[in-house]
């Protein structure tokens, strides 16, 4: 049997529903670690449910290195604007652009197969499917740039 603390525990650390919090945290027997297991899991079905959905709001993010020298800007695409102007969508499009800016992917399969630098055991894809579980919505990278200033572009 779960508790209310258990509960709000998890949501602290995913920001899933409390409804979603709690079925993970029954199906796994009230252990906090493999609830985060499920929880995973779930996200990727439930990403995988939203492909065909049309995407008709976004935002763009960039990322300017305190050196000035490096930067990026990446479009993250939601379904709804309701989504895409929340403070915590706008948070991950940051940390894409931040992201890109860092490992400098070629390709959006690139950029989702990367480690994310704030947390190397989860990948990008894991991170964006997290917030397809968040919101319910589809999120797809869009567009993205990379730009370093320190780059010879002399032909």
């Amino acid at each position: 049997m779960t508790n209310i603390k258990q509960i709000k525990n998890l949501r602290e650390k995913t920001g899933v529903s409390v409804a979603e919090c709690r079925r993970a945290l029954e199906a796994a027997a009230g252990d906090e670690n493999r609830a985060l297991d499920w929880l995973k899991t779930t996200s990727a079905k439930m990403a995988d449910k939203k492909n065909s959905r049309t995407l008709g709001a976004g935002a763009v993010a960039s990322y300017i290195h305190s050196n000035g020298t490096l930067g990026a800007l990446v479009e993250l695409r939601s379904e709804t604007d309701f989504v895409s102007k929340n403070q915590a969508f706008r948070n991950l499009a940051d940390e894409l652009a931040m992201q890109v800016a860092a490992t400098a992917p070629t390709t959006a399969e690139d950029l989702l197969a990367q480690p994310f630098i704030k947390e190397p055991n989860q990948t990008i894809k894991d991170l964006i499917r997290s917030n397809v579980q968040k919101f319910g919505e589809r999120i797809v990278v869009g567009r993205f740039v990379r730009f370093d200033a320190r780059e010879d572009l002399s032909p």
